[in-house]
Protein backbone atom coordinates (compact mmCIF):
# COMPACT_ATOMS: atom_id res chain seq x y z
CA UNK A 1 0.00 0.00 0.00
CA UNK A 2 1.97 3.28 -1.02
CA UNK A 3 1.31 6.33 0.66
CA UNK A 4 0.92 9.75 -1.38
CA UNK A 5 2.37 13.12 -0.88
CA UNK A 6 0.91 16.24 -2.35
CA UNK A 7 3.37 18.54 -3.12
CA UNK A 8 2.78 22.95 -2.95
CA UNK A 9 5.69 25.11 -4.43
CA UNK A 10 5.28 28.91 -3.13
CA UNK A 11 4.38 32.25 -4.43
CA UNK A 12 5.67 33.38 -7.84
CA UNK A 13 7.51 29.60 -8.48
CA UNK A 14 6.47 26.44 -10.23
CA UNK A 15 6.60 23.19 -9.87
CA UNK A 16 9.30 23.01 -11.07
CA UNK A 17 11.08 24.40 -7.95
CA UNK A 18 10.03 21.11 -5.78
CA UNK A 19 11.14 18.03 -8.76
CA UNK A 20 14.11 17.56 -5.98
CA UNK A 21 11.66 17.00 -3.28
CA UNK A 22 9.53 15.08 -5.79
CA UNK A 23 12.37 12.94 -6.88
CA UNK A 24 13.40 12.04 -3.66
CA UNK A 25 10.10 10.96 -2.36
CA UNK A 26 9.26 8.80 -5.08
CA UNK A 27 12.72 6.99 -4.57
CA UNK A 28 11.72 6.41 -1.39
CA UNK A 29 8.45 4.83 -2.43
CA UNK A 30 5.84 7.65 -2.39
CA UNK A 31 3.21 7.97 -4.84
CA UNK A 32 3.49 12.08 -5.72
CA UNK A 33 1.75 14.77 -6.64
CA UNK A 34 3.41 18.04 -7.32
CA UNK A 35 1.20 20.65 -8.34
CA UNK A 36 1.09 23.85 -10.64
CA UNK A 37 -0.52 26.56 -9.23
CA UNK A 38 -1.41 30.17 -9.99
CA UNK A 39 0.24 31.59 -7.22
CA UNK A 40 -0.45 35.36 -8.08
CA UNK A 41 -3.87 35.01 -9.68
CA UNK A 42 -6.14 34.16 -6.77
CA UNK A 43 -6.60 34.63 -3.13
CA UNK A 44 -5.00 31.74 -1.55
CA UNK A 45 -8.43 30.51 -0.43
CA UNK A 46 -9.39 30.38 -4.56
CA UNK A 47 -6.33 28.46 -4.62
CA UNK A 48 -7.70 25.87 -2.92
CA UNK A 49 -10.66 25.51 -4.25
CA UNK A 50 -9.29 25.05 -7.54
CA UNK A 51 -6.83 22.51 -7.02
CA UNK A 52 -9.38 20.52 -5.21
CA UNK A 53 -10.64 18.28 -8.47
CA UNK A 54 -6.63 17.72 -8.54
CA UNK A 55 -6.29 16.57 -5.28
CA UNK A 56 -9.50 14.31 -4.84
CA UNK A 57 -8.54 12.36 -8.01
CA UNK A 58 -5.61 11.52 -6.61
CA UNK A 59 -6.41 10.68 -2.92
CA UNK A 60 -9.07 8.17 -4.80
CA UNK A 61 -6.36 6.83 -6.75
CA UNK A 62 -4.11 6.51 -3.85
CA UNK A 63 -4.10 3.39 -1.36
CA UNK A 64 -2.24 4.88 1.10
CA UNK A 65 -2.43 7.61 3.27
CA UNK A 66 -2.20 11.69 1.27
CA UNK A 67 0.47 13.47 3.40
CA UNK A 68 1.04 17.23 2.03
CA UNK A 69 4.03 19.09 1.67
CA UNK A 70 3.99 23.01 1.16
CA UNK A 71 6.99 25.54 0.69
CA UNK A 72 6.79 29.65 1.17
CA UNK A 73 3.12 30.12 0.65
CA UNK A 74 2.26 26.54 -0.39
CA UNK A 75 1.78 26.16 3.31
CA UNK A 76 -0.61 28.37 3.60
CA UNK A 77 -2.34 26.87 0.85
CA UNK A 78 -2.41 23.68 2.79
CA UNK A 79 -3.70 25.07 5.42
CA UNK A 80 -6.52 26.83 3.83
CA UNK A 81 -7.25 23.65 1.94
CA UNK A 82 -7.43 21.24 5.32
CA UNK A 83 -9.97 24.20 6.47
CA UNK A 84 -11.92 23.63 3.50
CA UNK A 85 -11.76 20.09 2.58
CA UNK A 86 -12.31 16.43 4.73
CA UNK A 87 -9.32 14.43 3.31
CA UNK A 88 -9.74 10.77 3.99
CA UNK A 89 -6.64 9.05 5.16
CA UNK A 90 -5.04 11.77 5.73
CA UNK A 91 -0.90 11.80 7.01
CA UNK A 92 1.60 14.16 7.96
CA UNK A 93 1.97 17.88 7.15
CA UNK A 94 5.63 19.28 6.34
CA UNK A 95 5.48 23.37 5.75
CA UNK A 96 9.31 24.98 4.51
CA UNK A 97 9.75 27.96 5.26
CA UNK A 98 5.94 29.15 6.02
CA UNK A 99 5.05 32.68 6.72
CA UNK A 100 2.22 31.28 9.00
CA UNK A 101 2.07 34.68 11.15
CA UNK A 102 2.90 36.88 7.91
CA UNK A 103 5.86 38.45 6.69
CA UNK A 104 7.34 41.52 7.47
CA UNK A 105 8.77 42.38 4.52
CA UNK A 106 4.90 42.12 3.23
CA UNK A 107 3.90 44.71 5.32
CA UNK A 108 6.31 47.23 4.08
CA UNK A 109 5.70 46.88 0.65
CA UNK A 110 1.91 45.74 0.69
CA UNK A 111 0.62 49.06 -0.53
CA UNK A 112 3.29 49.69 -3.25
CA UNK A 113 1.83 48.93 -6.82
CA UNK A 114 4.60 47.01 -7.94
CA UNK A 115 3.58 44.32 -5.38
CA UNK A 116 0.37 44.65 -6.22
CA UNK A 117 1.34 44.23 -9.74
CA UNK A 118 3.80 41.39 -9.05
CA UNK A 119 2.74 39.25 -6.41
CA UNK A 120 -1.79 39.85 -6.89
CA UNK A 121 -4.31 39.13 -4.57
CA UNK A 122 -2.50 36.25 -2.35
CA UNK A 123 0.46 38.69 -1.85
CA UNK A 124 -2.06 40.64 0.33
CA UNK A 125 -2.64 37.83 2.45
CA UNK A 126 1.15 37.77 3.15
CA UNK A 127 0.86 40.36 5.78
CA UNK A 128 1.91 40.04 9.78
CA UNK A 129 -2.23 41.50 10.64
CA UNK A 130 -4.77 39.64 8.38
CA UNK A 131 -8.06 39.57 9.40
CA UNK A 132 -9.50 36.74 8.05
CA UNK A 133 -6.75 34.54 8.44
CA UNK A 134 -8.81 32.33 11.18
CA UNK A 135 -11.87 32.26 9.37
CA UNK A 136 -9.53 30.88 6.06
CA UNK A 137 -6.80 29.14 7.71
CA UNK A 138 -8.81 27.32 11.04
CA UNK A 139 -6.81 25.34 13.30
CA UNK A 140 -4.51 22.97 13.60
CA UNK A 141 -5.95 19.56 14.09
CA UNK A 142 -3.75 17.20 11.79
CA UNK A 143 0.10 16.19 12.44
CA UNK A 144 2.20 19.07 11.29
CA UNK A 145 5.92 19.96 11.05
CA UNK A 146 7.33 22.69 10.50
CA UNK A 147 11.29 23.99 9.12
CA UNK A 148 12.49 27.41 8.92
CA UNK A 149 15.41 28.90 7.93
CA UNK A 150 17.95 31.39 10.31
CA UNK A 151 20.53 32.28 6.75
CA UNK A 152 19.76 35.06 4.70
CA UNK A 153 21.30 36.78 1.56
CA UNK A 154 19.94 40.22 1.79
CA UNK A 155 20.91 42.43 4.97
CA UNK A 156 18.35 45.07 4.18
CA UNK A 157 15.69 42.72 4.83
CA UNK A 158 17.06 41.18 7.64
CA UNK A 159 17.01 44.61 9.24
CA UNK A 160 13.34 44.90 8.52
CA UNK A 161 12.49 41.58 9.79
CA UNK A 162 14.64 42.27 12.99
CA UNK A 163 14.71 39.17 14.25
CA UNK A 164 16.38 35.58 13.89
CA UNK A 165 14.93 35.00 10.10
CA UNK A 166 15.72 33.27 6.74
CA UNK A 167 15.50 36.85 4.97
CA UNK A 168 12.15 37.01 4.24
CA UNK A 169 10.17 35.07 6.74
CA UNK A 170 11.10 35.32 10.85
CA UNK A 171 11.79 31.96 12.47
CA UNK A 172 8.78 33.15 14.77
CA UNK A 173 6.44 33.56 12.12
CA UNK A 174 6.79 30.24 10.92
CA UNK A 175 5.22 28.66 14.00
CA UNK A 176 1.67 27.32 14.75
CA UNK A 177 -0.20 26.09 17.18
CA UNK A 178 -0.85 22.54 17.56
CA UNK A 179 2.33 21.71 15.56
CA UNK A 180 3.50 18.74 16.73
CA UNK A 181 7.74 19.73 15.60
CA UNK A 182 9.18 22.54 14.65
CA UNK A 183 12.96 22.53 12.96
CA UNK A 184 15.22 25.66 12.78
CA UNK A 185 18.09 25.05 9.71
CA UNK A 186 20.70 26.75 8.13
CA UNK A 187 19.00 27.83 4.84
CA UNK A 188 17.79 31.29 3.40
CA UNK A 189 13.90 31.78 2.30
CA UNK A 190 15.31 31.04 -1.45
CA UNK A 191 17.04 28.15 -2.04
CA UNK A 192 14.60 26.00 0.78
CA UNK A 193 13.52 23.53 -1.56
CA UNK A 194 16.90 22.79 -2.58
CA UNK A 195 18.18 22.54 0.85
CA UNK A 196 19.43 18.84 1.26
CA UNK A 197 18.69 19.05 4.99
CA UNK A 198 15.34 20.66 4.54
CA UNK A 199 14.53 17.64 2.23
CA UNK A 200 15.93 15.08 4.41
CA UNK A 201 13.94 16.47 7.14
CA UNK A 202 11.28 16.39 5.66
CA UNK A 203 11.27 12.83 4.64
CA UNK A 204 11.74 12.14 8.22
CA UNK A 205 8.78 13.69 9.02
CA UNK A 206 6.38 11.97 6.76
CA UNK A 207 8.03 8.54 8.07
CA UNK A 208 8.43 8.84 11.88
CA UNK A 209 6.20 11.88 12.93
CA UNK A 210 9.23 14.05 14.17
CA UNK A 211 12.42 15.83 12.75
CA UNK A 212 15.85 14.19 13.50
CA UNK A 213 17.70 16.24 15.78
CA UNK A 214 20.72 14.47 16.34
CA UNK A 215 23.88 16.58 15.36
Amino acid sequence: MKDGVIILHGILRTNRSMKKLSSLLEKNGYQTLNLNYPSTKQTIEEIAQHLHPQIHEFATKTSGKIHFVGYSMGGLVIRAYLNRFSVERLGRIVMLATPNNGSEIADLVKNRWFFHKIYGPAGQQLVTKFENAEIIFGSVNYELGIIAGNRSINPICSLVIGKPSDGTVSINSTKLDGMKDHLVIPSSHTFFPRNKKALLQTLNFIENGSFNKKP
